[in-house]
């Protein structure tokens, strides 16, 4: 649990299942990963569920954890298609479209065959995958337009050369961005640099009064929603797959300005 989205994920199990948080950030403010020889892994769970990508806070786990025998669960709403993944490695993944893939209104869900195949509870067919895959995901009338962007995204996508050409680009332009943070003297980012989200990248000036002008003039300017949510303030830069890099490059460009005038 090493954000907002992995607490959202421990609240919604909770009626259904007897919880076991294995790890969790809270303690250091989720600014750095919990070490992974203090994970307390269960090894006859059901499941281990964990957010790759944190939005909110900005802080990702870039490898993908050994859950042994446990079924690997993945919250990849924020980073799926951003690079090269091993699917082989999870029991289930689910991803909102709404970040790398499309409008908001459908789901991409990758299930490990077995797990498919186990029987469920008496709940209605239509939050039964095995239901939904039966009826090659049109058991009910889905998203036809998000469905549409969706494809017409994945064949860009294709074009552009693949999620290998995304992972270098994305990686290129987060590095740009936090080296300008880093070296500014002005900005800063408060998640420990091994641990920084590719995504998502959360940034303040010295103080609340700066970061309100700095959203204000930003926008201004014509850089879209530069403000951080609103659980944790400052200014956050999401940076997924459709953003190029000049669009990074803008955003310096202003960030320097802002930072000569107001330093």
């Amino acid at each position: 649990m090493t954000g907002q989205w992995g607490q959202k994920a421990v609240k919604e199990a909770k009626p259904y299942t007897n919880v076991h948080v294995a790890a969790t950030g809270e303690a250091d403010g989720s600014l750095k990963l919990p070490a992974r020889h203090t994970w307390q892994l269960a090894p006859n769970a059901a499941y281990l569920h964990y957010t790759p990508n944190e939005t909110i806070g900005g802080i990702a786990i870039h490898d993908i954890p050994d859950a042994g025998n446990v079924p690997l669960v993945a919250d990849m709403s924020s980073n799926i298609l951003s690079g090269p993944l091993d699917v082989s490695k999870f029991g289930l993944i689910y991803a909102g479209a709404q970040k790398n893939i499309g409008p908001s209104g459908i789901v991409v869900m990758i299930i490990r065959d077995d797990l498919l195949a186990r029987p469920t509870g008496n709940i209605a067919n239509i939050f039964k995958y095995s239901a939904q895959a039966a009826d090659g995901s049109m058991l009910n009338t889905p998203a036809t337009f998000s469905w549409y962007m969706a494809g017409r995204v994945f064949k860009w996508l294709q074009r552009q050369g693949g999620v290998a050409v995304m992972g270098e680009r994305n990686r290129a332009k987060a590095a740009r961005l936090y080296d300008y943070i880093d070296g500014s003297g002005f900005y800063s980012n408060p998640i420990e640099p091994s641990a920084r989200s590719l995504m998502n990248v959360p940034f303040r000036a010295p103080n609340e009064t700066l970061d309100e002008l700095f959203v204000k003039e930003s926008e201004a300017a014509g850089l879209l929603a530069p403000k951080g949510h609103r659980s944790v303030g400052g200014m956050r830069a999401s940076i997924y797959n459709a953003m190029p890099m000049a669009g990074v490059e803008a955003l310096i460009a202003f960030m320097q300005d802002f930072a000569k005038r107001n330093g």
